[in-house]
C-alpha cells in the first residue's frame, strides 16, 4: 500500500486530512499517555517538549507496522499557567475544567512528527492562545447540555469548530493548531515527499 498512514484515532485529525485532499490510513497506537506525561512533568519538561515526545512515540510504534510507509503521530497539550489539561473523563470534569479555564489564557500546542520505518524524519510543532470569557455558570451548564459528549473528546471540552467557539473572546494562533494538528506544514511536508502534487 501507498499514502500516509496516521497514528492516531483522532476522528478530528481524519477529517482534516481527508478534507485536504490527503488519502490516508488510520491506526492508532496505543500508548500509556498519563505515564509518559507524569515522566516528563517529574523532568521539569514543558508542553511542547510533552506534544513532540508523543506524536514521535505514536509514529515510531505504529511504523513497525506499516514497513516503506510514512506515519504521522500528532499530539496536542493544554497549558494553563502550567497546568495540563486532558481530554475530560466525564460531564463533572468538563465542567469543572471550563470553570477552570473561563476568564483565562490557555495555550494549546500541537506537534506531528512524520517517522518511515523506524526513523524520524520532520516535525512541527505550533502553538495557539486563546482566552475564554468569563461566562456565567448558567451558560456553561446550558453548553454542556448542549453538546453531551462531545465535550468529552478533546482537551478542555470544547470544539472551536462548532458551539464551544461561544466560550471565547479571542484567539491569536493557527486554526488547525486549535484542532490538534499543524495541517499546513504537514501538506508542504507531504508535497515534499511527493505524496501531494506541487
Amino acid at each position: 500500500m501507498t499514502g500516509l498512514v496516521l497514528a492516531s484515532g483522532s476522528r478530528v485529525r481524519l477529517s482534516l486530512l481527508k478534507e485536504a485532499g490527503v488519502a490516508v490510513t488510520v491506526d492508532p497506537a496505543a500508548i500509556d499517555e498519563d505515564e509518559v506525561k507524569a515522566a516528563f512533568r517529574a523532568d521539569g519538561a514543558g508542553a511542547e517538549d510533552v506534544a513532540e515526545a508523543l506524536a514521535e512515540m505514536k509514529a515510531r510504534l505504529v511504523s513497525r507496522r506499516h514497513p516503506g510507509r510514512l506515519v504521522i503521530g500528532c499530539d496536542q497539550m493544554l497549558d494553563c499557567n502550567g497546568v495540563w489539561f486532558d481530554k475530560p473523563p466525564d460531564i463533572d470534569h468538563a465542567r469543572a475544567q471550563l470553570a477552570a479555564l473561563r476568564g483565562r489564557s490557555h495555550r494549546l500546542v500541537s506537534s506531528a512528527v512524520a517517522v518511515k520505518d523506524g526513523e524520524r524524519l520532520w516535525h512541527h510543532t505550533d502553538r495557539a492562545t486563546l482566552a475564554m470569557r468569563p461566562f456565567s455558570d448558567g451558560f456553561l451548564d446550558s453548553y454542556l447540555a448542549r453538546v453531551g459528549g462531545a465535550a468529552l473528546t478533546s482537551v478542555g471540552g470544547y470544539q472551536l469548530e462548532g458551539l464551544g467557539a461561544q466560550l471565547f473572546s479571542r484567539i491569536d494562533g493557527d486554526y488547525f493548531t486549535i484542532l490538534g494538528m499543524p495541517l499546513l506544514p504537514i501538506l508542504d511536508y507531504l508535497r515534499v515527499q511527493g505524496l501531494l502534487d506541487i
